[in-house]
This record gives C-alpha cells, structure tokens and sequence, in this order.
C-alpha cells in the first residue's frame, strides 16, 4: 500500500506541473495545436503504450516526460476516452521511479486473476513494460516489470518481485503482451533492437516467462527494432491472418523512424511470415511509428491501432509549445487481397466528428483545363476524393493554406506511386522535414484517396486503405482551400467525392 501511495503521490506532483505553466494561455488553441488528435496539454510525448479497453473506456498510456517537452524522464502518462476520438487526460499513471526510467510496454486485463494481483474476485489492469537504468554502454540495463490496477487505471502498483523477465542486457524492450485462447496462455512479443529480432515469450501467470521462439532477421534492418505488435486481424473470405508489425529507428523506408509489418501464421509461439509475401509499411509516411493495437476491445471491433505522430529525426525540433507529440487518428485494420497475397486496409476512425451533413464534391477538369478549384474550409477537415481512369501523366489535390503555402497529394501513374510533397506546406524544423513521401500504387485497385487535414498534420489513404501516408506539416494558417490538378494526358479528369468540417476532440474532454 505505501509503494501504491507514492506512485499516486508522484503521479499528482507531475499533473500539478502540467498545469502550472499554462494559467496565462488558452489549452488545445495554441498555434499548430492538433484538434483531432490526442496530445497532452503539456510537455513531451513518444510512444503509445498499454492500449486497452476496459469496463466502457478506452485507455491510451503514453511515454511522457513530466517536467518538460525534450525526450527525458520517461514516464507513462494516461487518457481515457469513450469514443477513441475524445480524450480525457488523467494524472501520470506510471511515474519514473528508482532509478529507473518507465519505457513502453502494454496492458492487459486480467480477467480471471492468472497473476494473482486482482483483488475481491475482481479483473485487474496488469501493465508490462521496460524498466530502463540509464547508463553508457553496457552500463545500461533493460528488462521488463509489471506493475496492477485496481481502479481502472487511476493508482498502480509496481510488483515487489520486479523485474519479471532479465537477460542482463542493455538492449531488450518494448513488450507486446495479449492473451492466445489457442494455448491458453499469455505471450509476449518483445524486441532484440541490435539483434534485428523478435522473441516470443509465454507465461500463465504474467509473472514467470518461458521463451519459445524468435523471429527475423527479414525486411529492413538499418537501424534498431522496436515496439513489435502481434494482433490477428480478419482478411478476405472470411479468414484470420497475423501481422506482426516492427518500428525501426533508424533506416525506414522515407528516412528515420518507420513501421514495417509482415503477414503471416502464429500458433501461439512461433511467427512465421506467408512464402511470397513482400515486407510492408504499416504508413509509407514521415511522421508514424510505434503504432500498436488495443487489447481486450469489445466484441465486434476490428482491430485497432493507434501511433505516434512523429519522426525521431526532428521530433525534439518541432516549434509546438507547451507540448511536443501527438497521435495518429485511431484506424480499423483488416487484411484484403492483393494477387496471391494479403495487405492491410487502414481506415480511420472518423465519423463521430463529422460537423453536419457531407458537403458533395463533383468536378470535371476538361481535357486541357490544369486545375480546378474544389472547396475552400478550415482543418480540421477530412475529404474523400475518387478520380475516374485518365491518361494523365500526375494528377491530384493541392492543399493551400494561403497562396504561397500548400501540401500536395497525388497519384503519378508514370512512377506508379501515389505521393504526398509537404516541401511548400510552411515552417521546417529540420533539413529532413521539406521532403516528398510516396508508396507503389497497384493498377488493379481504384485512385481513391481519403484525407483528413489538422492545424499540423496531414493524413492520407490512399487505394482503399492499403497504403497510409501520414506527415506533419506547419501551414501559416488553419484555412484549406482544395484544388485539384493534372499534368500531362488528353482526356477530361472527372473527380468526385465528400467532404465534412470535422468537430474538435478538446470540446469536452480537457
């Protein structure tokens, strides 16, 4: 009880220096400050951790920095949500403490007290995260620990008999942990970052922990592994498929931080990947990585992933104030075919914002006609554009926040990719910042694209879902005025589709 006491007393003083600063200032109206994403009212953020659902919420943990917006303290703050959009930040739930700094990991419910941490015959919340002793070279150390709730989250308990699974390395973090009804017992998905691997552990009680298998190296090994995410999702005819989803930081594909994911089987200890399936991306942009899935979602829900909205190579530069990180929107994830293979679908989770009926959008660019103007709003904004078959070398939107200022999105059906150029979008905080992203699009599949634009980011799905592309971007202002063009080609373009002002999140929820 007295350990419970000084978490919640520690947990208190952080929230009390969230909320000392910014007395003199308006919260979630700052310049840049995203409305349809979660961030913190202050200070730094990183990772999500412990998504989980449990008893009508939604809880996202997240790595934060109590006492300043530079990475440092690593902690797990918390918020709660109804609805996956609206969010309530409660106090720091897992404050750093010891010596030893909180870095990311999960939460479960443990519905039938396999840990023994449950008490008065109730379910409990058991996080399983990294403990890190900082230290240089060896001197560092990683191993993982748990801690458990039993009021829903808002007070915790670190375990007496931490760490619960040490290798004695520098290195070894990010558990993934879920429950596998095949064999009635927990795994663990947890990273080997310099080994370029996965290692699957199970345990029945959450406390004592057997390896069983490990998996990679595959796909891209340029920089570290981290935060793996193992989650089962439905696929075309009616199927199952596992994904197991991997951060590497550095070497992604657009540079810097990014998320690779493979397809494949999984019977309870040991991935392994579908012959001829190629590595993906779980987003083809800059700025998303470490995007895991919810657990214990109610029945019915498709898997759930939510990530962070940033990109190691500037994250610390970002000119945002008294914050620094936010979220990926929330997305639906299935699995559709694409040839003799599966791909992921994303879709994000927007329509409890939509402001009022769907504006329609239907425009035709004449045969020699370069662009046209589609809407004019304020972000946040979410559009939804389908672009009949045209021998157009380029074609697509442009986003402008006034006339010298835009982001880009298009489908170069030379390249074959689909692409979005933030290099005019406004303020850069670094020289990998002004770059354009871009993904292979597939000729079979429709030029769609779905849109939705905050006060600082941009994210695109493009094809149906299989490919997302997220960035930040710092326009001077909120207004979004749509323009669609063409490059090239013969034959008249018709564009049709949606769009819909999107309600802030920070309404309700502060």
């Amino acid at each position: 009880m007295l350990k419970c006491n000084v978490i919640a007393m520690l947990a208190l003083v952080a929230l009390g220096s969230i909320s000392g600063s910014c007395q003199d200032r308006k919260p979630y109206a700052e310049p840049y400050r995203p409305q349809v994403h979660f961030s913190p009212r202050q200070n730094w953020t990183n990772d999500p951790n412990g998504l989980v659902h449990f008893d009508g919420e939604y809880h996202l943990f997240f790595q934060y920095n109590p006492f300043g917006d530079k990475w440092g303290h690593m902690s797990w703050g918390h918020a709660v949500s109804s609805d996956l959009l609206h969010w309530k930040e409660l106090p720091v739930a897992l404050p750093e403490h010891d010596g030893e700094m909180i870095f990311t990991g999960s939460v479960v419910v443990d519905e039938h007290n396999t840990s023994g941490l449950c008490k008065d015959g109730k379910p409990c919340m058991v996080a399983i995260y990294t403990s890190h002793r900082p230290g240089n070279g060896r001197e560092q150390r990683e191993s993982q620990s748990i801690a458990s709730s039993q009021d829903r989250g808002r007070t915790w308990q670190f375990y007496a008999g931490n760490p619960v699974l040490d290798l004695d390395m520098a290195d070894f973090r990010d558990p993934n942990v879920s429950w596998n009804d095949q064999i009635h017992r927990w795994v663990m998905a947890v990273a080997l970052p310099n080994e370029h691997k996965v290692a699957f552990y199970t345990s029945t009680d959450l406390k004592q922990w057997a390896k069983v298998s490990t998996f990679g190296p595959e796909g891209a090994t340029g920089g570290q592994w981290e935060c793996p995410d193992l989650l089962q999702v439905p696929a075309d005819g009616g199927r199952k498929i596992w994904a197991l989803k991997v951060g590497i930081n550095p070497g992604a594909l657009q540079g810097g931080s990014g998320e690779q994911y493979f397809l494949g089987n999984f019977d309870g200890r040991e991935f392994h990947s579908l012959p001829g399936t190629p590595v993906r991306w779980t987003d083809y942009g800059k700025d998303s990585y470490c995007a895991i899935s919810f657990n214990h979602l109610p029945p019915g829900e498709k898997p759930t992933l939510l990530g962070w909205m940033s990109n190691w190579q500037y994250a610390d530069k970002l000119p945002t104030q008294p914050w620094r990180g936010q979220m990926t929107l929330p997305r639906r994830v299935v699995a559709v075919k694409d040839g003799d293979s599966f791909v992921l679908s994303e879709d994000p989770v927007t329509a409890p914002l939509h402001d009022g009926a769907a504006r329609p959008i239907r425009k035709q660019l004449a045969a020699k006609q370069e662009i046209a103007e589609l809407l004019s709003l304020e972000s946040p904004m979410e559009m939804q554009l389908t672009f009949a078959p045209t021998d157009a070398e380029s074609f697509g939107v442009r986003l402008y926040s006034d006339d010298s200022h835009w982001t880009e999105i298009g489908f170069d059906t030379a390249g074959h990719v689909v692409y979005a150029d933030r290099i005019h979008a406004g303020v850069s905080p670094g020289e990998n910042f002004l770059v354009r992203t871009d993904a292979r699009t597939v000729a079979t599949r429709p030029w769609n694209l779905k849109i939705v634009v905050d006060r600082s980011s941009v994210e695109v799905f493009a094809q149906d879902g299989t490919i997302a592309m997220t960035n930040l971007v710092l326009p001077p202002t909120s207004n979004v005025k749509a323009v669609v063009f063409r490059e090239g080609g013969t034959k008249a373009i018709a564009v049709s589709g949606r769009s819909w002002r999107l309600k802030s999140i920070w309404g309700t929820a502060r």
